[in-house]
């Protein structure tokens, strides 16, 4: 699970509570389901409005996303691209094709056999980028989608609290419920102003982290499987790509790289 999302929403909403406490407020003056109900459901109701099915139908597998935590390890993807560049080299292209089968990453796979097939580098490039092209239009959609609703969310507090205002402003005769009916109205725009800002907009940007991490790892197999085709040298292509990996991860690649010489030169 990607703690991080959890931990930032909920610090996000202890941080409201605890102001809200702070300052001597009562928790179930800021409850009013009238208010809950215009900004959620307008939301929801625009947000259905403004895109297809086709888009909407995944929004919810997607947005589990940003609760899971990532397996993308561009260190563990480099070690396993020299593993099929040593089967390569030993045992022909062709051999790729046993080594490949049981992978779960369906865009290796792809590539890979792409490559058994005979396909010429060029084709190979095109067809692999087009699929990464792709996934960033389907990831994008998504992100699209939580941006709206960030959008949206404020302008239905405001429509909330307008309606509030409308409803105040007909009975003015009872000067003692004045105070109590503004504080209704602008808690609408106060809910409109917190979905905005600690829910859609963060998960916004975190799919789209999650999203430039995907994309990386995907450059990074199609450059390898490339580098396979070309014939490279294994040790080349580590190096290449290295280009690939954060100070930090290329710290740990090297020092995985050390112990795996080590065992091997003590077993030999």
């Amino acid at each position: 699970m990607e703690i991080t999302t959890i931990i930032g929403i909920g610090f996000g909403f202890a941080c409201v509570i605890i102001s809200i406490i702070w300052n001597g407020a009562n928790i179930a003056d800021y409850i009013d389901m009238a208010s809950v109900f215009v900004v959620i459901g307008g939301v929801i109701g625009s947000t259905i409005a403004s895109f297809p099915m086709s888009t909407l139908k995944n929004l919810i597998k997607i947005i589990s996303k940003a609760f899971k935590k990532s397996d993308i390890n561009l260190t563990e993807d480099i070690e396993m691209l020299i593993r099929i560049a040593n089967v390569a080299r030993r045992e022909g292209i062709l051999a790729l094709e046993e080594t490949v089968s049981d992978m779960d990453d369906p865009f290796l796979k792809k590539g890979i056999m792409l490559i058994v097939d005979g396909s010429e580098p060029t084709l190979v490039h095109d067809v692999m980028e087009t699929e990464i092209s792709f996934i960033q239009d389907r990831h994008s959609s998504a992100q699209g989608v939580l941006l709206q609703m960030s959008a949206y969310s404020p302008a239905f507090g405001m429509i909330g609290t307008l309606i509030g205002l409308i409803n105040m402003l007909r009975d003015l005769a009872d000067m003692s419920a004045l105070g109590p009916n503004m504080a209704v109205a602008l808690v609408t725009t106060f809910y409109g102003v917190i979905l905005a800002n600690i829910i859609f907009t963060p998960m916004a940007k975190k799919l789209k982290s999650m999203s430039a991490d995907e994309i990386l790892q995907k450059e990074l197999l199609l450059e390898g499987m490339l580098s396979i085709q070309d014939g490279e040298n294994p040790r080349i292509i580590r190096e290449k790509l290295s280009a690939f990996l954060s100070r930090s991860q290329l710290r740990i690649a090297q020092d995985a790289l050390e112990k795996s010489n080590q065992s091997q030169g003590s077993e030999e």
